[in-house]
Order: structure tokens, then C-alpha cells, then sequence
């Protein structure tokens, strides 16, 4: 990707508002992470050059005055809702960012689950994390919310919540995706210093959809398609727009709860700390797009890349059609056309031709290449194979993997399985690492995965979930046509 975003200025501008925020309150500040924390892979696509670690990188700076509460939606967790980007469920990311975090040396000192009535997978969750020695609380589903305020911010709303306590000037509130209920627990700990009378202030650490591009900028477009499920709208922050004069962007969600933050602040602090909740976020992002065409080409490709997972996700049973039936609303709304992602005509040409399951991978230097299903690889196999020869200048004819190496492999496979299997992508980079030693084009091809990282890719089919991981992780942006491989 052609770089379009300077992240080493927004971590300065980041870290500089962060710091200036704490110094509006005495007491303790509740910081709300929007997003993802770790691996936001969304802003890296639509931000090319925005490091997926950057949340993180600043958080370290801030360490020694930082603790951590992780939260979890009950709901999320009892559906199996899976985390987009890396294809593993919100639960097991939980367990994964907590330690991860720890490794880089930050105090996670509470496991939150919200909205909890009872399921039974977020019971499940919370015995595990036990097991692991964590301190798990639960809340419930918030009387009176969103709209009795009254009711809210009393000992029978946030009041029924268990207080957690904490130890530490900053308090990060952050979770594995979007609708967790991070806000909710932060003015649920808010209201409940209030009457120890702790002073205590709150903030959020946004990205998206920034504040200083047009409600209709498709960087903010493709947050909405990120979103979809939770039916997320950009709206002009009216509150804003009162008070300043000034159009600014913000969302549904905190335009709908800035009521209650207001109450809650003017009952700790005695005035309005915040006019809109555009004042409340911490999001310097804007300031750092260095190609607004670019951003704006990136974020077109990622609409059309969320719209193909929503449709797959429905054809599989895990999101309802009204996820796709969102972002189509965006694609038409604002004429989107679905051949600029270049690798789904590709793909689907090459299934045409040749009859077999096809991907097509878009290089870093626009050129695309196909691969399709062979007797011993899948057509993701294929595909990133011919990849890594384009890359390294190795003709197309030559054989990276040995015959045997590939049969042997295969053979395993269909003695563990029961029946016949071909290499997908992961056992195929296995196979591609052990010619390696023995082969210097196998070696040369192997040394070039890295290269695949930030490309794009479709499929013809719906890839296994595997296969889809596999592809992910190497870095490259797949999508997929709603439709099963019928042998």
C-alpha cells in the first residue's frame, strides 16, 4: 500500500492530548479505548501507514501511572461472535490481550463481563478466568437505560452494579471490539466514586470516525461498514454544532448517551465538563493523513471487502442478513462501484475459465495473480505460490515443492481425516519451509513471505475458516464470493 498516514505524528499528537486531559482532573480519569487496542488491522487498511500497534506504543509511555480493565459483552460471548480480523471468538481474545499486555508491561487488574442474564457461555468464561487467576466481575443490563436518566444514575441503575476498585490515576476501559459496553462501565464507576466522593473525569481514546473529516469521508464510511452489525450511523454532532458553531462528525451511539454523561459529570464535578461529545474524545488522527486520496481509495476497497464478509458470514449462519443489507445501503447510497477491488473480477474470471476454485492476490505493485485448485493444493495455496515466484522473479514453470513432500503431506492428512485432502496455505508454507533447506528457489520464494503483507485477495468460494486465519495472519486482506465449493 502506498503510504498515506504519518504515525509517528500521531502518536505524538495522541500522546500529547492524553496527557493534557489528565490535567483537567484531580482525581482519576476513566479512559475509554474505541476500537481495537491491539492489531487494529481496520485502521491500518484504511490509514495506510497507521501501525496496528499504535494504541498500544502509547499506552507503554504511560505506563507506570495505567491499569487496565478488560471488558467482554455477555452477549458476544454467548453467541461466538469471532473477531473479524484473526477469526478467533471474543472470549479467547480476552485471554490473548490480557496476556499479551502483560508481556509489554502493563497492569491488567480486572476481567469485566457486561450485559450478563445468565448465558451460559459467558458462565463458561468467567470459571475459566477464574482458573487463570484473574478478578472477574459481572454487571447487568442497566435499568432504565438509555433513556431514564433519573433512574440511571441511582442506586437502583448503575448503583446495583458492583463498584471495582482500582489503584491507578488512569483507568484504560477496553475491550475485543465495539458494542461491549465500555462506556456504560465507565460512568457505572463514575457514578460510584461520586458517592465516596472521589472526583473522577472521563475521556475516550478514539479513531474512528474522526471528528475533523465529513460525516460522508469514506474513512468514515468504512467504520460504519465495520459496524454494521451494530447499525452504527455517522451523524453531525448536533451538541457540538450548538455550542461552537461548528460541524464536526460523530455517531449515534454517543450522541445517544452524552445526556447521561453530562448528568453524571455535573453531579461529580458540579458544572458541564464537556458540551458535545466531540469535546470527550481524545482522536488526533485526522491531523496525520498525509494523502486524503489515498485514505479515500482504501477506504472504498475495505466497503466492498466488509460487504463480501457479511454476505459470507450470512451464508454460514453467524451474522443475520441485515448486516450486509447495512453496508449495501452505504454502497448504493453513495455509488460505490464493487469492481474497483480488482481482485474479485480476477478470481471469479479465472473460476470461469478454468472450472476450478480460484484467488486472485493484488501485489504491492498493482499487478494480480491468480492461482486455482490442483490435484495436491487448494486454490489459496496455489495462489500465494505464484505470488511469491512474481515477487522473486521465478518462472512460473518451476516446481517450489517436491511431488513427495507434497504426496506425504496429503497422505497424513487423509490418514488423520478418512479421506482425501490437498495442502491448504498452512501446509503448504510447511512444505515450502522444508524444500527451503535443500532448494535455494524454494529458499529464495520462502524469504519473500513477508512481502505478501497488506495485499489483496479473493476467493471464488468461501474459504475454510483455516484457511481464511492462515491468509489473515500472513497480512492479506481476503474476501470471499458467498458461495460454497461443491465437489
Amino acid at each position: 500500500m502506498k503510504i498515506c498516514f504519518d504515525n509517528e505524528k500521531y502518536e505524538k499528537l495522541q500522546s500529547e492530548q492524553i496527557l493534557e486531559r489528565v490535567k483537567k482532573f484531580s482525581g482519576k480519569l476513566y479512559l475509554e479505548f474505541g476500537g481495537k487496542l491491539f492489531d487494529d488491522l481496520h485502521a491500518s487498511r484504511v490509514l495506510p501507514g497507521f501501525r496496528p500497534d499504535a494504541k498500544v506504543r502509547i499506552l507503554q509511555k504511560l505506563s507506570d501511572k495505567t491499569e487496565i480493565i478488560m471488558v467482554v459483552g455477555a452477549p458476544d460471548v454467548e453467541r461466538k461472535k469471532i473477531r473479524a480480523d484473526y477469526g478467533i471468538s471474543y472470549d479467547e481474545e480476552v485471554i490473548r490481550q490480557i496476556a499479551k499486555l502483560r508481556e509489554l508491561g502493563l497492569y491488567v487488574s480486572t476481567v469485566l463481563i457486561t450485559m450478563y442474564n445468565g448465558q451460559k457461555n459467558a458462565d463458561k468464561l468467567i470459571t475459566r478466568l477464574k482458573n487463570l487467576g484473574e478478578r472477574v466481575y459481572v454487571h447487568t443490563y442497566t435499568k432504565g437505560y438509555p433513556d431514564d436518566v433519573a433512574t440511571i444514575v441511582s442506586p437502583e441503575g448503575y448503583g446495583a452494579n458492583p463498584y471495582i476498585e482500582t489503584t491507578r490515576p488512569i483507568v484504560v476501559v477496553t475491550a475485543p471490539g465495539p458494542g461491549s459496553g465500555k462506556m456504560s462501565t465507565c460512568l457505572s464507576q463514575m457514578y460510584h466514586e461520586s458517592t465516596k466522593g472521589i472526583i473522577s473525569g472521563y475521556a475516550k481514546f478514539e479513531t474512528f470516525p474522526i471528528w475533523n473529516l465529513p460525516v460522508d469521508h469514506p474513512v468514515n464510511l468504512a467504520y460504519m461498514a465495520a459496524t454494521a452489525d451494530l447499525k452504527d450511523k455517522n451523524l453531525i454532532d448536533t451538541y457540538h454544532l450548538r455550542a461552537y458553531k461548528k460541524r464536526v462528525t460523530n455517531y449515534n451511539r454517543d450522541l445517544q448517551n452524552f445526556a447521561v454523561l453530562q448528568t453524571i459529570l455535573s453531579k461529580i464535578a458540579g458544572d458541564k465538563i464537556y458540551n458535545s461529545p466531540t469535546d470527550m474524545g481524545v482522536n488526533m488522527a485526522g491531523f496525520a493523513i498525509t494523502d486524503d486520496k489515498g485514505c479515500m481509495d482504501a477506504s472504498y476497497n475495505e466497503i466492498i471487502r466488509r460487504y463480501y464478509k457479511a454476505l459470507c458470514d450470512e451464508k454460514l449462519g453467524v451474522e443475520p442478513s441485515t448486516t450486509a443489507t447495512n453496508i449495501l445501503e452505504i454502497i448504493k447510497k453513495h455509488d460505490i462501484d464493487i469492481k474497483r477491488r480488482r481482485v474479485i473480477f480476477a478470481a471469479n474470471n479465472k473460476f470461469m475459465q478454468t472450472g476450478f476454485a480460484s484467488v486472485a492476490i493484488e501485489l504491492s505493485n498493482t499487478s494480480i495473480v491468480t492461482g486455482r485448485e490442483t490435484d495436491l493444493l487448494s486454490a489459496a495455496s496455489s495462489a500465494v505460490l505464484n505470488c511469491l515466484k512474481e515477487i522473486t522473479d521465478i518462472d512460473d514453470d518451476v516446481y517450489l515443492l517436491g511431488d513427495e513432500v507434497c504426496k506425504t503431506i496429503c497422505e497424513l492428512k487423509s490418514l488423520i481425516s478418512g479421506g482425501a485432502q490437498k495442502l491448504d496455505i498452512y501446509d503448504t508454507l510447511c512444505a515450502l519451509a522444508i524444500c527451503s533447506a535443500t532448494n535455494k528457489l524454494a529458499k529464495k520464494a520462502f524469504d519473500a513471505i513477508g512481502e505478501l503483507k497488506l495485499t489483496d485477495a479473493h476467493s471464488s468460494h468461501i474459504l475454510s475458516a483455516s484457511e481464511q486465519s492462515t491468509l489473515k495472519k500472513l497480512g492479506i486482506n481476503i474476501s470471499c464470493e458467498p458461495e460454497y465449493l461443491q465437489r
